[in-house]
């Protein structure tokens, strides 16, 4: 049985000929070495496969228990065990480990449970779980796996081989594409956090009637939030990777291959480029729609209130302190480096003596 038809569910073992055939890899060692299993190099046992690609990591792997690593061909002379060798191991790894994952599937066919409107659309070999619910006129793909009490909302659809967890709930509109995972207690399409006030500060709901619409590949981990757009739809790109506990507002855009990680927060009309990495925390908002170019990387924690128009690193984040005064040492920031210099320059011409200076 070749590596692209392994049965769930079992104990799964190969030899390390047919991973290398996986991934297109090169066998430095014994081809008939039997693989059960992935792990760090550090926790690695008989039977397991790792992975090497970091030198901070050089130590684990002239340790390593492993039976064999996933490494370049520039660090085969540091292994002591058999080794696969690749151009880039994370991704080679990460293929076979989605080989060994042990998930359960939803069981084939639908549940006796499941609520489906008789107008809905419900393709072949799907994977329908306990208490579903699925409104009119949605269309679910071939091959789609809806978890125990997923929501599917009218008018809504579903693309061929995708996942949609436990308890995630799409309402009415939301458009997901193919091979896309959603896990446990996403919700897409909440309505747009729009408020308006009337001349006595009564609040009203601006109704939210467009919709969101999600690209091939995407993953949105748990816990997640997109909300539906005011007019036009909310769009997230094909092959976009979101994190847990993200929320992106109405109308906003995600470009193809982007990554938002852990805590991000988008609102309303930001547009982020392709190619885009947002680390941990990251807040995205102006008093304008914010648009973010191709290529951009952004620090852990940091506020973004403008434009960013070039590829390229950016971080930086404020402590809190009042509107007015946060307004005014914003726009000094960028007068620091230039400050500090003319008062170097003024220290030497007293004679004052500086500290060392600090390295970046």
């Amino acid at each position: 049985m070749g590596p692209t038809s392994f049965v769930q569910h079992q104990k799964l073992v190969f030899s390390l000929d047919q991973i290398a055939g996986l991934i297109d890899g090169r066998v430095v060692g014994d081809e008939s070495i039997k693989i059960s299993g992935v792990s760090s190099l550090l926790n690695a046992k008989d039977g397991d496969l790792a992975q090497y690609s970091n030198v901070r990591y050089r130590a684990q792997l002239t340790n390593t228990q492993a039976s064999a690593v996933i490494l370049k061909d520039s660090a085969v002379d540091d292994c002591p065990v058999a080794a696969i060798v690749v151009q880039e191991p994370q991704l080679a790894f990460a293929k076979v480990a989605a080989t060994f994952d042990r998930r359960s599937l939803t069981p084939e066919g639908i549940d006796a449970t499941a609520v489906i409107d008789t107008s809905a659309t419900i393709g072949t070999d799907v994977r329908i779980g306990p208490y579903v619910t699925i409104g009119p006129k949605v269309v679910i793909a071939s091959g789609v796996e809806l978890c125990a009490h997923a929501s599917i909302g009218a008018h809504s659809s579903v693309g061929e081989d995708s996942s949609i967890r436990e308890n995630t709930v799409l309402y009415h509109d939301v458009r997901v594409g193919r091979r896309c995972v959603l896990h446990a207690n996403v919700v897409i399409g909440t309505d747009g956090f729009g408020i308006v006030a009337d001349e006595k500060g009564n609040l009203s709901q601006v109704p939210q009637v467009g919709g969101v619409t999600i690209g091939d590949d995407v993953l949105i981990g748990s816990s997640s939030t997109v909300d539906r757009g005011t007019l036009d739809d909310t769009v997230i790109d094909d092959d976009v990777k979101i994190d847990d506990q993200v929320h992106i507002a109405h109308n906003c855009f995600v470009g193809k291959h982007s990554i938002l990680c852990g805590r991000v927060s988008l609102a309303g009309s930001v547009t982020i480029g392709q190619h885009c990495v947002l680390a941990g925390a990251v807040g995205v908002a102006g008093e304008g729609p914010v648009t973010i170019a191709d290529g951009v990387q952004i620090g852990a924690m940091t506020f973004v209130s403008r434009d960013i128009t070039e590829p390229g690193r950016y971080s930086g984040s404020t402590i809190h302190t009042t509107n007015r005064a946060w307004r005014r040492n914003v726009l000094r920031f960028n007068e620091l480096d230039a400050i500090a210099k003319r008062l170097a320059a003024l220290e030497r011409h007293v004679g004052v003596a500086r500290p060392s200076k600090p390295s970046i």
